[in-house]
């Protein structure tokens, strides 16, 4: 892709605003903790005071729009705090341009390696370095600095205490994860009645999994509903793919297929009922036709072999969903476990050191945040315009470790500040609001940005940029600064930005092999480890299914994600075109689809062993590992122990007792020849 066309692409991306359903009240909560900060400040203390706490409490109500599942009120004190710190040090250092600078590149690269712990945290550290330049200009000794840190921090305390006394949706967050994933496993239920080889997109999944892990705290107080859901929903989705196949299920055509697709469609309709109740904290409302479906005796009479065993299972396991996914009090015995904010601390501190390595984009970003923070922050200094931070600010608030990000929040930045400035200052110079009515205004845009948060980048920024105006109008800051200053001097942060990308860029293209290779790997496990468990169903030396198909739902996100990255990236396929990407796509999906297809009628542990499966298990995992390192090098990954083993037991050599195995084992080789073929093609392109 051109450069021409990447920007053209990214500052589409940006200026564009996604329907989402607003949350007011979440959002008139937080522009309630804003104003109970500003009116007791300005009424106890002064504007000046009144500004700083106000900055505290809004950024401690912004930390909790974050995608996080950690209690909000712990984010809103986490936010609050560590912004009075940041900010106290600036003040101590603010009289001091050389003294200052160093703290402002130390805390910016140290703001850019936390984007490694998650976008939570880098997305707070990066709010506190581009605040602090803003409150650092307010204060004039180091006594009324600790008083306005103290204020700051009190804002945070504030919004925290709020959540805990006005909740809106306990749960929630928790609530809609789980509810997406049931859902997701609902319409790929319906999928598989018009296109029995469909795909599951694990995302859905994966951020129930992420949403599960709770602290000891929240496990005592977590519902019993968000319980047991989950884990139910993983089982049931193999089950639906084994009974819609034709390679291993019911056949294509004849009363068989209809009745599996009378099954898959009851399945959806229950699924989407749990969905319904646990989103909602509702009891659980089955439809009776899919009831009857699902219970009707003469499913065992249709269906025989394998597709009565998994229509059977499937019964059974949408049983346990509806019984779990009713309302009750009593919470989980037993809970994935998340660590608390201060056992986080030394795991947050290992993530940030493993990244101090030249080929991390990490590391990348946060040596371009920190020059470009710095280089901002002298050039606004040197400028006639006054208040220089405005391009630093810029800068650091739109900078992220990827390029289309990076390109396409600068774009939405300077466009949001553009009207957001221009409007603000439109109504400070027609109707010059004194100092409650300036503050009431910020109070104002403080519940336009979390109500519009969601819904794009753009639009909340111009009820940002707003608020800064009011805000500092109301401390007696920045009134004499004209709209065209500030436009600019935010131009100039975006730009630094860009080029920073351009001149020192951490492109996810050339790593699109590396991702494609650890996601064969991960899938060439995957499927060893369930191949291993029809030679030992005991299975006490035996790689761990579940730990392996974490392992394979890992690394496709990984790849997905990349393969967005690099989407509006200028930069050439180098070896891996778009078409190529697809089909090496499809193929390890199909590799994995056949793998789950033999997970779901792994034996029992009681069950007599099939020792012949352990010769193909490890076939696979050597023929993927040694694959992986022929991607990663630019070659054409070849198959020929597995092909050798595969053919051995289409020739009757050691060929196991197993309709599935044997079944199983041509489609999993036929994955991995389209896998060769697609880097084949792409190896040919010139």
């Amino acid at each position: 892709m051109s450069w021409l066309r990447a920007l053209k692409e990214t500052a589409r991306s940006g200026l564009s605003v996604e329907r989402r359903r607003l949350e007011p009240a979440v959002a008139a909560r937080g522009a309630l903790g804003l104003a109970l900060v500003v009116g007791v400040s300005l009424a106890l203390f002064g504007p000046a005071v009144a500004a700083s706490s106000a900055f505290g409490a809004f950024q401690a109500a912004i930390a909790t729009f974050q995608r996080s599942y950690r209690p909000r009120p712990t984010l809103a004190l986490a936010s609050g705090l560590s912004l009075a710190v940041s900010t106290f040090l600036g003040y101590l250092t603010g009289a001091h341009e050389a003294l200052f600078l160093t703290l402002l590149a130390l805390w910016t690269f140290l703001a850019g390696l936390a984007w490694a712990v998650g976008p939570t945290v880098g997305i707070i550290a990066s709010s506190n370095v581009a605040i602090m330049l803003v409150t650092v200009t307010l204060p004039t000794s180091v006594a009324t600095a600790a008083g306005h840190a103290a204020m700051i921090a009190v804002g945070g305390l504030v919004q925290a205490a709020l959540i805990v006394a006005l909740p809106v949706r306990r749960w929630g967050a928790q609530r809609d994860a789980l509810a997406d994933a049931l859902a997701a496993v609902a319409d790929y239920a319906r999928r598989l009645r018009h296109d029995p080889t469909a795909s599951f997109d694990p995302v859905p999944l994966m951020t129930a999994r992420s949403a599960a892990a709770v602290t000891p705290r929240q496990a005592r107080r977590r519902p019993g509903e968000l319980h047991g859901a989950r884990g139910l929903a993983e089982r049931i989705r193999p089950v639906l793919a084994s009974l819609a196949d034709p390679a291993v299920g019911a056949p294509a055509e004849g009363p068989e297929r209809d009745r599996v697709r009378e099954l898959l469609g009851a399945a959806g309709e229950v699924l989407d009922a749990a969905a319904h109740a646990i989103r909602h904290g509702e009891p659980v409302e089955l439809p009776p036709p899919a009831v009857a479906a699902l219970r009707t005796p003469d499913t065992g009479a249709i269906l025989s072999g394998a597709p009565r065993r998994a229509a059977t299972r499937l019964a059974a396991l949408l049983g346990d969903v509806v019984e779990t996914a009713e309302p009750r009090t009593e919470t989980a015995a037993e809970a994935r476990s998340r660590p608390t904010l201060v056992r986080l601390v030394p795991v947050a501190l290992a993530r940030m050191r493993a990244e101090l390595r030249h080929e991390s984009p990490v590391l990348r970003h946060a040596v371009r945040v920190t020059v470009v923070a710095c280089a901002g922050y002298l050039l606004g200094s040197a400028l006639p315009l006054g208040h220089g931070y405005w391009a630093p600010l810029a800068s650091v608030m739109v900078m992220r470790p990827d390029f289309t990000q990076t390109y396409a929040r600068s774009v939405a930045r300077f466009g949001g500040t553009l009207v957001g400035v221009t409007l603000a200052t439109a109504v400070v110079q027609a109707a010059h609001p004194g100092t409650y009515l300036s503050g009431a205004l910020a109070v104002l845009c403080a519940f336009g940005t979390y109500l519009l948060m969601r819904t794009g980048y753009a639009s909340s920024q111009v009820f940002v940029a707003a608020y800064v105006v009011f805000l500092l109008g109301m401390a007696g800051e920045g009134v004499s600064q004209t709209v065209r200053d500030r436009v600019l001097l935010t131009l100039l942060g975006g730009v630094l930005a860009m080029l920073s990308y351009a001149v020192y860029p951490a492109w996810e293209t050339p790593r699109l092999r590396g991702r494609l290779a650890d996601w064969l790997v991960a899938d060439g496990r995957y499927a060893a480890a369930v191949v291993a468990r029809y030679a030992d169903p005991a299975g006490p030396t035996c790689p761990d299914v579940r730990e392996a198909l974490l392992g394979t739902r890992a690394a496709r996100i990984a790849w997905q994600e990349g393969l967005v990255r690099a989407a509006h990236e200028p930069v050439r396929h180098r070896g891996l075109s778009h078409a190529a990407a697809d089909a090496a796509e499809h193929a390890l999906a199909q590799l994995g689809r056949v793998a789950m297809l033999l997970e779901a009628h792994l034996p029992e542990r009681g069950a007599p062993p099939v020792p012949e499966a352990a010769a193909l298990a490890e076939a696979l995992r050597r023929s993927t590992e040694r694959g992986a390192k022929a991607v990663r090098e630019g070659r054409v990954p070849g198959w020929e122990e597995l092909r050798a083993t595969v053919d051995a037991w289409d020739a009757g050599e050691g060929a196991p007792d197993h309709f599935l195995l044997r079944k199983g084992a041509p489609l999993l080789l036929e994955a991995l020849d389209e896998l060769s073929e697609a880097l084949r093609d792409a190896a040919a392109t010139p």
